[in-house]
């Protein structure tokens, strides 16, 4: 049995602070601020507030922003929105040393937005993100130790 916060009905609560990687730290310390757990925001200020988390090198917080809004996304944009958001992820793999986890969630991303590249919505640069998820894929595979990890942009430049 592990010492974890629940609420009433047992569900597990994040209260615990976290690391720039999302990683959680002792309930004494000092964390970043938190994304909350149910904030959702529309399209455009989810980009820029993802674009801003990850130039801070902080792709797990932008992760939380686009998981937020893929629950309130459009049905014909969620596998989009659920793409970003496992980009995100990966890449807090990536930096947390986890290469197989990293590989995986990275090639997940990249699936599910490449069904978006004909058609970007929102100024999305699905082709540039692509690129740079099956870069860093095979960089993955290939390059030990790996060399700083780009910041993709989200956006068309």
């Amino acid at each position: 049995m592990t010492d974890r916060d629940r609420d009433g009905t047992g569900k597990p609560l994040n209260a615990r602070p976290r690391d720039e990687l999302g990683r959680p730290l002792p309930h004494y310390a000092e964390g970043v601020p938190r994304i909350p757990d149910d904030l959702r925001l529309p399209p455009d200020e989810a980009i820029t507030e993802a674009q801003r988390l990850l130039d801070h090198g902080m792709p797990f917080h932008a992760h939380e922003i686009l998981e937020g809004t893929w629950k309130i996304a459009p049905e014909d944009e969620r596998e989009l929105w659920q793409g970003l958001a496992q980009l995100a992820v990966g890449l807090t793999h990536l930096m947390r040393g986890n290469k197989t986890g990293a590989r995986s969630l990275l090639r997940q991303g990249h699936d599910r937005i490449r069904h978006y590249e004909v058609e970007a919505p929102h100024g999305l640069d699905i082709a540039g993100l692509l690129t740079w998820s099956e870069h860093l894929t095979d960089e993955i595979d290939r390059v030990d130790p790996l060399p700083a990890t780009p910041v993709p942009r989200l956006r068309i430049p």
